[in-house]
Protein backbone atom coordinates (compact mmCIF):
# COMPACT_ATOMS: atom_id res chain seq x y z
CA UNK A 1 0.00 0.00 0.00
CA UNK A 2 1.04 3.48 -0.36
CA UNK A 3 1.07 6.43 2.10
CA UNK A 4 1.66 9.90 2.74
CA UNK A 5 4.48 10.27 5.24
CA UNK A 6 5.41 13.45 7.00
CA UNK A 7 9.60 13.83 6.47
CA UNK A 8 11.72 16.50 7.66
CA UNK A 9 15.04 14.46 6.31
CA UNK A 10 15.78 14.96 9.87
CA UNK A 11 18.19 12.21 10.65
CA UNK A 12 18.14 12.38 14.54
CA UNK A 13 14.40 12.17 13.79
CA UNK A 14 14.19 8.62 12.03
CA UNK A 15 10.51 8.00 12.86
CA UNK A 16 8.09 9.42 10.18
CA UNK A 17 4.27 9.96 11.03
CA UNK A 18 1.55 8.68 8.50
CA UNK A 19 -0.69 10.78 7.20
CA UNK A 20 -2.80 8.84 4.81
CA UNK A 21 -2.85 5.39 3.15
CA UNK A 22 -3.51 4.53 -0.21
CA UNK A 23 -4.35 1.86 -2.59
CA UNK A 24 -2.35 2.85 -5.44
CA UNK A 25 -0.10 5.65 -6.09
CA UNK A 26 -2.65 7.66 -8.21
CA UNK A 27 -4.55 8.01 -5.11
CA UNK A 28 -1.62 9.14 -3.24
CA UNK A 29 -0.70 11.60 -5.61
CA UNK A 30 -4.25 13.21 -5.56
CA UNK A 31 -4.26 13.70 -1.97
CA UNK A 32 -0.60 14.84 -1.82
CA UNK A 33 -1.86 17.52 -4.32
CA UNK A 34 -5.18 18.16 -2.17
CA UNK A 35 -2.56 18.54 1.02
CA UNK A 36 -0.05 21.08 -1.26
CA UNK A 37 -3.54 23.01 -1.85
CA UNK A 38 -5.05 23.39 1.41
CA UNK A 39 -1.68 24.23 3.02
CA UNK A 40 -0.97 26.65 -0.13
CA UNK A 41 2.41 25.36 -0.51
CA UNK A 42 4.96 23.52 -2.63
CA UNK A 43 5.78 19.64 -2.60
CA UNK A 44 9.18 20.50 -1.06
CA UNK A 45 7.83 22.79 1.38
CA UNK A 46 4.77 20.29 2.77
CA UNK A 47 7.45 17.64 4.12
CA UNK A 48 5.45 14.82 2.95
CA UNK A 49 6.21 12.06 0.90
CA UNK A 50 4.60 9.15 -1.14
CA UNK A 51 6.15 5.59 -0.28
CA UNK A 52 5.84 2.16 -0.74
CA UNK A 53 4.82 0.02 2.70
CA UNK A 54 4.24 -4.01 2.44
CA UNK A 55 2.66 -4.36 5.31
CA UNK A 56 -0.97 -3.00 7.28
CA UNK A 57 -0.77 0.43 8.81
CA UNK A 58 -3.22 3.54 9.05
CA UNK A 59 -3.11 6.98 9.30
CA UNK A 60 -1.29 8.32 12.85
CA UNK A 61 0.99 5.29 12.69
CA UNK A 62 4.67 6.01 12.78
CA UNK A 63 7.33 4.03 10.32
CA UNK A 64 10.87 3.48 10.76
CA UNK A 65 13.80 3.39 8.36
CA UNK A 66 13.40 -0.13 6.66
CA UNK A 67 9.49 -0.10 6.91
CA UNK A 68 9.02 1.86 3.69
CA UNK A 69 10.64 2.47 0.39
CA UNK A 70 10.03 5.08 -2.49
CA UNK A 71 8.45 2.58 -4.62
CA UNK A 72 6.83 -0.47 -4.79
CA UNK A 73 8.64 -3.61 -5.90
CA UNK A 74 8.32 -4.20 -9.41
CA UNK A 75 6.57 -0.59 -10.52
CA UNK A 76 7.91 1.57 -13.53
CA UNK A 77 10.22 4.21 -11.75
CA UNK A 78 9.73 7.31 -14.54
CA UNK A 79 13.11 8.20 -15.84
CA UNK A 80 13.43 11.51 -14.19
CA UNK A 81 13.53 10.05 -10.77
CA UNK A 82 16.49 7.15 -12.23
CA UNK A 83 19.41 9.78 -13.28
CA UNK A 84 20.17 12.77 -10.91
CA UNK A 85 19.69 16.33 -12.38
CA UNK A 86 23.32 16.90 -12.16
CA UNK A 87 26.23 15.52 -14.00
Amino acid sequence: MYALIYDQHQLDHPQKRVFSVHKSRTTAEKALEKRMKTLDRRVWECHTRIVWVSRKVGAGDLLGPGDYDTWRPGEEIPHGELNSDSD
